[in-house]
């Protein structure tokens, strides 16, 4: 089981990328929440096996169709299952 905060930066507001990561979030199984932040970016906090994790990365490093994704800034936090489902902080 993995925790990672992802500061994902890039054109990724007011693209839907919130909803997107909602959308992929809970299609894989992950658990965590996502939302803007006030330097542009969106942060996303995820629990999930490591497999889960993987695929959910190479997802948001896609983007959905309007976005520009040029960095994920991964940081790997103790694993508590703080969270009980996926959603969008705001």
């Amino acid at each position: 089981m993995k925790k990672l905060e992802i500061t994902i930066s890039g054109r990724v507001q007011g693209v839907g990328f919130r909803y997107f990561t909602l959308q992929k979030a809970i299609a894989i199984g992950i658990k965590g929440y996502v939302r803007n932040t006030y330097e542009g970016k969106v942060e996303v906090v995820a629990i999930a096996e490591n497999t889960a994790m993987e695929y959910f990365l190479m997802e948001l490093r896609k983007g959905p169709r309007m976005s520009i994704v040029e960095n994920l800034e991964i940081v790997e936090l103790a694993a508590t299952a703080d969270y009980e489902n996926f959603r969008i902080k705001h």
